[in-house]
């Protein structure tokens, strides 16, 4: 089994909507210029990807853009309760 690394200082930890454990954590390494997301189930690493500095803020609109267009007014299958 691999070496267990407590997540940096500089990080965030997001819980799976599927729960079992599962969550994606994301650290900034700035002496390297990325930023690792990790995939965690339990205490498990099961997948990283380190992301460029350079490449984050196109993955932040990507985000921000899908989540935007997500509630847009007459998108089909998503209904807001008021």
């Amino acid at each position: 089994m691999g070496r267990i690394v407590a997540l940096p200082a500089r990080g965030e930890v997001f819980a799976d909507s599927r729960g079992g454990g599962r969550v994606l954590r994301a650290s900034w390494h700035h002496e390297d210029g990325v930023v690792v997301l990790s995939l965690w189930r339990d205490q498990v690493c099961t997948g990283t990807v380190r992301v460029a500095a350079d490449d984050v803020p196109a993955l932040i609109a990507a985000l921000t853009d899908g989540l935007a267009q997500g509630y847009a007014p007459g998108v089909a299958g998503l209904e807001r309760s008021g």
